[in-house]
């Protein structure tokens, strides 16, 4: 992990990218406090991870979901699957719209 000022970030900013991409983390200063991090995602799991974890939408979706499950509104594993599935099969037997293709020719 390296820690360096913005404006040395601003000048070398490719090479800032290849350093988090080998050596981890770059903690980005303004006036002394960190102000923010240059972090190189290993795949796209870990992009997604790190997106959702800084979601306020996706966390307050998933603090309503906690909530739901521990008053004893929540549906069992075996029963959310075979929901899934239920709407996958019926999504898929829906005849699909040609206005993609009308529009690409």
């Amino acid at each position: 992990m390296k820690i360096a000022p913005l404006a040395d970030v601003k000048a070398r900013l490719s090479s800032s990218l290849v350093e988090c991409g080998t050596d981890g983390p770059v903690l980005i200063t303004r006036n002394g406090k960190v102000a923010a991090i240059l972090l190189a995602p290993k795949d796209d799991e870990d992009l997604e991870r790190l997106v959702l974890a800084h979601s306020r939408r996706f966390l307050a979706l998933l603090e309503k979901s906690r909530r739901s499950i521990k008053a004893g509104r929540g549906v069992s594993h075996n029963e959310f699957w075979k929901t899934v599935a239920l709407r996958h099969k019926a999504n898929s037997s829906k005849p699909r719209s040609s206005k993609a293709f009308k529009s690409a020719s």
